[in-house]
């Protein structure tokens, strides 16, 4: 079977074994180094930073530069997959499908380090796209000074399409991310005296549900925007008044304008809190490096151009998503385009049983193969 004979389907799974958090990655930095030490390095040049890894396939004439990108990060989820080969790093899982961008990546870079084109091929393993807006901190660095791309290409494994299907789309394809951290101080006490305590159980709990109706009522329906707190943590025992509550959440946006919105209400909410409930409210709002991912329009039209033609792709016409991506960051910078690669998961991105189909890597690497032929010559 092809998901026991293909190299790079192995590689996935040893990589799938040792996911890291974000700016973390060193044994991931280590294995991909490992094995890029194996290809021929007539035409390859590296760079490192921290545990980045940046490769350039010099082309035969290098006229200009075309840029791939992979992420190399986990995340902080415990694998419930029951795989042979799930991750051996507790409370560690590549369950946003990196493993399988660097598989397809090296796979690619395989492929070209043996038989380089006219113009010069630029890879980007990217560390913390999940965490820390890698992609921004290699940018602002001016880590990709020394081999800029002319244009940058990257792909993100998506469970609901099938194994052969490529979606995307010209404009608007992720939204602008932005995180939320509150912390409530108020003041602690015995359960049966609230009036000598300040319970930011209350207050936090008032500052979730005023959150609820900001999209509600602040949003116009046709344009969208989502806000998710995702944690609530406060108290210590049933019969104490807690004096400390904590939050974390996200907002989503299709459009920096509109991000700028949502944070001025959230920070609204907050001060109305503080005034309500006499107590303290610290507000963290952190877009980092999160963009919304805006596919520029002749990058894009050629890359839909190509998969429509090609005989293995099903293309698919993909509508914008609340999905959160640091290559957003690169997009503004740089001119390019993003897509999704169908890999037929039961479970979706960031679930504990996200289980990607292997034969998605064999037909990416083929097709992309013939896409950067194309492009490099």
């Amino acid at each position: 079977m092809m998901s026991e004979l293909n190299p790079f389907i192995k590689i996935r799974r040893d990589l799938h074994q040792i996911p890291e958090i974000g700016l973390l990655e060193y044994k991931t930095h280590a294995y991909l180094m490992t094995y890029i030490a194996t290809l021929p390095q007539e035409r390859l040049e590296i760079i490192e930073w921290k545990t980045a890894i940046l490769v350039r396939v010099r082309g035969t004439v290098g006229e200009k530069t075309i840029g791939w990108r992979t992420d190399i990060d986990g995340l902080p989820v415990s694998e419930e997959t029951g795989l042979p080969f799930k991750s051996t790093h507790p409370n560690q899982m590549h369950a946003c499908g990196h493993d399988v961008h660097m598989s397809i990546a090296l796979g690619l870079l395989t492929y070209f380090s043996n038989h380089p084109g006219r113009d010069h091929l630029v890879f980007l393993f990217q560390p913390a796209e999940e965490n820390a807006s890698g992609g921004k901190l290699l940018y602002d660095e001016g880590v990709l000074d020394t081999w800029m791309p002319n244009e940058f290409y990257a792909l993100h494994v998506q469970p609901n399409l099938k194994v052969g299907q490529i979606g995307t789309k010209i404009g608007t394809l992720f939204a602008g991310t932005c995180t939320i951290q509150a912390n409530f101080t108020g003041k602690s006490g015995h359960a049966a005296y609230p009036h000598e305590a300040n319970d930011m159980i209350v207050a936090a709990s008032q500052f979730v549900s005023q959150i609820q109706t900001i999209v509600s009522r602040n949003v116009d329906p046709i344009e969208g925007a989502v806000v998710t707190l995702g944690t609530f943590h406060a108290g210590t025992t049933g019969n104490i008044i807690s004096g400390k509550a904590s939050l974390t959440g996200t907002i989503r946006t299709l459009t920096p304008e509109m991000s700028h919105l949502m944070q001025e209400r959230v920070k609204q909410v907050a001060r109305g809190i503080e005034l309500s409930y006499q107590c303290e409210v610290e507000l963290i709002l952190e877009q980092g490096g999160y963009y919304p991912v805006v596919n520029t329009e002749k990058e894009t039209t050629t890359l839909i151009d190509f998969m429509k033609h090609h005989p293995k792709v099903a293309f698919i016409p993909a509508p914008t998503a609340m999905t959160g991506e640091d290559f957003g960051y690169l997009l503004d910078k740089i001119p390019g385009t993003m897509f999704w690669l169908g890999v037929d998961s039961p479970y979706g991105l960031h679930h504990s049983k996200m289980n990607p189909s292997e034969e998605a890597i064999p037909f990416a690497i083929d097709v992309l193969k013939d896409f950067f032929k194309m492009k490099l010559n």
